[in-house]
């Protein structure tokens, strides 16, 4: 008996949605665990556990540079299969024999998760029309912090009903399994680019790797994004060893932050504005959480630096749907190198930020001045991208769009 396909787009984008989220929960779970893991192993080498940081760290800046290959080789309904079912490899965590398949296990994983997130874009673009874009791409902005917080929040939880966090990860792994194979029944746009996407330009439609990195609204649309997440794995990697605790608080103000940005971006349709003011606040609250001395501005510097990290997401991720002439071979180059060059900018800030701990023994004050200063990317970054939005400034007041 042949299955009906799924055509219905919201089913299309609650599977991303809970794909995604799921990633996040086996990759945060794993590494709520890691401490057990690496004594079931009778490993207790410092320098083993940061070789597994930085297979991860690997895996997402080869596999976000490497997911638009994926994708034009095998369309992205298929790239994104391979993507969960490299999210399931997970599934070795908890029961590796060996620090070997467990390095294994995570870099498989990370690369899952690094190429899933590049095809948030052409899927949505392939399946939702522009005025809905915004909304769809600030929910999967917000997958990844769903999922952690439900780790942060319920691990013990999950523990307590499977039986053990072994059985909480393989729990989350064979979910993960799960939605690949409901994934293989939703209809392929791929072949039907052409005929949705016939009024774009030829040009759009053999947008190639060496056609992006000489674009340089690539390099300057990644290098705006990589001080927020330079920042954003500091403060869950350093800050914490440098006695500021208020991390944590980031999360639950990252989802809001980013639910209000979705109910903005749908009223407010010019994207610079939010990004700018967004960046400016963000340095500001990243000096207040790094230099006070005082519980609660760093308290506060830390709430607000969740809201405003993830407000403007939803107008910056929605940036290259409104770019004229997008095809969804272009949309998944331009994300491609969009994560890679960030992750890669980011990985090398964080190595200096770790150097200059190392060299002042231990005094993170130069650290943090470096910190603050990349933050500012997402500020001075907003004033060389473009303003894609088809509607005068004065449209917040009442007019009506302006006629091309």
């Amino acid at each position: 008996m042949k299955l009906n396909k799924i055509q219905n787009k919201y089913v299309v984008a609650v599977l991303v949605f809970l794909s995604y989220t799921l990633f996040a929960m086996a990759w945060v779970g794993g590494t709520a665990s890691m401490n057990q893991i690496m004594a079931a192993m009778n490993i207790d080498s410092l320098a083993s556990a940061s070789f597994i940081s930085g297979a991860v760290t690997l895996a997402k800046i080869v596999g976000t540079f490497a997911a638009a290959w994926v994708a034009l080789k095998f369309g992205v309904k298929y790239a994104f299969l391979i993507s969960g079912l490299l999210i399931s490899i997970g599934l070795l965590t908890p029961f590796a024999p060996n620090y070997e398949l467990l390095l294994l296990s995570r870099f498989l994983m990370g690369l899952g998760g690094a190429l899933m997130i590049v095809y948030f874009n052409p899927i949505v673009m392939a399946w939702f029309e522009p005025e809905e874009r915004p909304t769809i791409n600030g929910i999967n902005a917000v997958s990844f912090n769903v999922g952690t917080g439900i780790i942060l929040w319920q691990m013990g939880a999950f523990n307590t009903l499977t039986g053990g966090w072994q059985n909480s990860l393989v729990l989350f792994s064979l979910a993960s399994i799960v939605l690949c194979g409901i994934w293989l029944m939703v209809e392929n746009k791929d072949k039907k680019e052409s005929t949705v996407n016939s009024d774009t330009t030829e040009e759009a439609s053999n947008y190639s790797y060496i056609d992006g990195l000489k674009d340089k609204f690539n390099w300057q649309y990644a290098l705006t994004y990589s001080g927020i997440l330079t920042f954003y794995i500091c403060l869950f990697t350093f800050y914490p060893k440098a006695g500021i605790s208020q991390s944590a608080l980031v999360i639950g103000s990252g989802i809001i932050g980013t639910l209000a940005g979705i109910v903005f971006s749908k009223k407010i349709t010019a994207r610079l504005p939010v990004i700018r003011w967004s960046g400016l606040i963000i340095t500001l609250t990243v000096i207040g959480l790094s230099f006070s001395t005082s519980e609660l501005i760093q308290t506060s510097s830390a709430m607000l630096l969740g809201f405003f990290i993830f407000f403007p997401i939803t107008a910056l991720v929605t940036i290259p749907h409104e770019l004229p002439s997008m095809t969804g071979k272009k949309i998944t180059v331009i994300f491609s190198l969009f994560y890679s060059i960030s992750y890669l900018a980011g990985t090398l800030i964080l190595w200096v930020f770790g150097k200059l701990v190392d060299l002042n023994q231990g005094d993170y004050t130069y650290s943090f001045i470096l910190i603050s200063i990349v933050s500012s990317t997402f500020f001075f970054g907003s004033f060389f991208l473009p303003e894609t939005n088809q509607l005068e400034t004065t449209t917040t007041k009442g007019s009506v769009p302006c006629e091309e």
